[in-house]
């Protein structure tokens, strides 16, 4: 088994292996640059290095967007939030230019071209991105909304939340919270696989080991169901609890026994009786890596299956940010990273003028437009201004961007308190004098399926017998691979060869086996 955990790790570790073929390191020399204090642009203040109130220098930005198609809507709470910031923000003399890609981005993004700016906005999406990396000059900037880390590089730069900023985050805090082993759930899709490979990563970096790595369909409820049943190994422990309960029945119902003896064994037998399997499962935490209500009805499943809340701490990422986890008392003590709260000023200016509050995509595009802003009017570089390794404080708290396009946010740690809202447990960094992730550079592709690593379970490992029974009830392991419950040598329970050995004692009241009712889990329900 040994052996089996050290090639899993290297199986992990072999899947980090920089699948970035198509992307370069941008003006990477900044990357050495010693950080200091961060650079303010909250809303209504912004200190770019220099005054430009009275400078009517001409200047030009593009910004790409999906303003048609499916799209659009998204693309208009984006293109609000830039607009705001221009009107707010930029001198008289920038010209700003709209193109829309919902239609056909590749004559948007040549026509955007064609007229030379000096800076990009968007796209949106990660195709678009790495369409726009392979034309443009190598110099000219993009401040993109991808979180996909394949589409950026080349100075194509993302202003969205980076997976891999979320998952080491919470992994962090499982470190702080003296975890030990992990058991991995995540999406059996693309971006699922390669955040598990980023989590598997993590997690050894920070002293930690992997105890499996399981993959669910995305709101399918009985795949979910399944998958839960897999990481609880509730197969073995269900059978491992039967098998202990019908020894200690045997033993009272056929065994002639002291006072003592029968108290003890009725007393470990209404403990055993009192849950569905035996014995504990081999991690302390689980990380989950998909979506908010995926995660609920995963953790739903888990606890069912004899996951005891006691022993075993549910974590998630940026993708718990939201309300619907706060009622549940399954998620009770769950923590996630979450970004800083958006600027009240600029949210209450937003939804003034739009009449819908922003979204994350909208705070990342004001940012992105400040940013920009900045840069061209300032007096450094547009490479030394936008890859300052200080970073800037913005309307959604610590940001800087990266030489290979990514960036990193400073995040804070909430907990479900079942309360209806998350507390702040930890706040967000507020510089990057210290480094805030160590997991720069490392570009994840894809983490296999493992199986929870798992010694087998005997029952006579939690039941204590007189010694004299020992060998007439023999008791065997059962195997938790692949939910494999048969037992690896024949069980044999040796009955009285007559009735002469049955307790007759009135005080004797056996305990009766009941099932358990699965109703409510089956008819559990995943809103789309």
């Amino acid at each position: 088994m040994r052996i089996f955990r050290i090639l899993s790790v290297v199986s992990i570790i072999a899947t980090l292996a920089g699948c970035a073929s198509d992307r370069r390191a941008w003006f990477p020399e900044y990357a050495d640059t010693t950080p200091k204090s961060p650079a303010q642009m909250q809303y209504g203040t912004y200190r770019y290095g220099t005054s430009y109130g009275a400078d009517s220098s001409q200047h030009t930005m593009a910004v790409l967007l999906p303003t048609s198609g499916n799209s659009a809507q998204i693309a208009r709470g984006i293109r609000n939030s830039i607009e705001m910031a221009i009107l707010k923000n930029a001198p008289r003399g920038l010209a700003v230019s709209f193109y829309d890609t919902g239609t056909n981005p590749s004559v948007a993004i040549q026509t955007a071209l064609a007229n030379n700016p000096e800076i990009i906005i968007g796209p949106l999406f990660a195709n678009n991105a790495r369409m726009l990396r392979n034309a443009k000059p190598q110099n000219l900037p993009v401040l993109s909304f991808t979180s996909d880390e394949t589409a950026v590089g080349d100075g194509v730069m993302t202003m969205a939340l980076m997976p891999t900023n979320s998952v080491e985050e919470i992994v962090k805090e499982m470190s702080r919270d003296n975890v030990r082993r992990v058991a991995i759930i995540a999406p059996d899709t693309n971006s699922g696989r390669t955040m598990a490979a980023v989590a598997g990563s993590a997690v050894g970096m920070y002293n930690m080991s992997v105890a499996g790595i399981l993959y669910y369909m995305e709101k399918n409820s009985e795949y979910i169901k399944s998958v839960a049943m897999d990481a609880a190994l509730y197969s073995a422990r269900k059978v491992a609890n039967d098998r202990a309960r019908e020894v200690l029945s045997d033993i009272l119902t056929n065994e002639s026994l002291s006072a003592s003896e029968k108290a003890d064994l009725n007393k470990q037998l209404n403990n055993i009786a009192k849950n569905d399997t035996l014995g504990d499962v081999p991690y302390d935490a689980v990380l989950f890596l998909g979506a908010a209500d995926d995660s609920q009805s995963m953790a739903s499943f888990l606890r069912y299956y004899g996951v005891d809340s006691r022993t075993v701490r549910f974590y998630g990422t940026a993708m718990w940010d939201s309300a619907t986890l706060a009622n549940d008392i399954t998620m009770y003590g769950a923590k996630y990273p979450a970004l800083p709260e958006t600027n009240a000023v600029f949210a209450g200016a937003y939804t003034e003028m739009t009449g819908a509050s922003p979204s994350r995509l909208a705070t990342f595009a004001y940012d992105a437009t400040n940013l920009a802003i900045g840069m061209l009017y300032s007096q450094t570089t547009p490479a030394a201004y936008l890859l300052d390794p200080s970073g800037y404080v913005g309307i959604d708290g610590l940001v800087r961007l990266m030489p290979d396009g990514v960036n990193e946010r400073a995040m804070r740690i909430m907990e479900l308190n079942a309360s209806g809202a998350a507390r702040v447990v930890r706040g967000a960094s507020t510089d990057f004098i210290r480094p805030i992730y160590n997991m720069r550079g490392r570009y994840a592709s894809s983490a296999s399926p493992r199986s929870i690593d798992s010694d087998d379970i005997n029952p006579g490992d939690y039941i204590n017998i007189p010694e004299r029974f020992r060998s007439k009830y023999r008791i065997s392991s059962y195997s938790t691979v692949r939910a494999d419950t048969t037992p690896k040598q024949e069980m044999i329970t040796i009955l009285p060869e007559d009735d002469s050995d049955a307790i007759v004692s009135p005080e004797f009241r056996p305990v009766k086996m009941e099932s358990v009712s699965r109703q409510y889990i089956d008819e559990v329900e995943i809103n789309g």
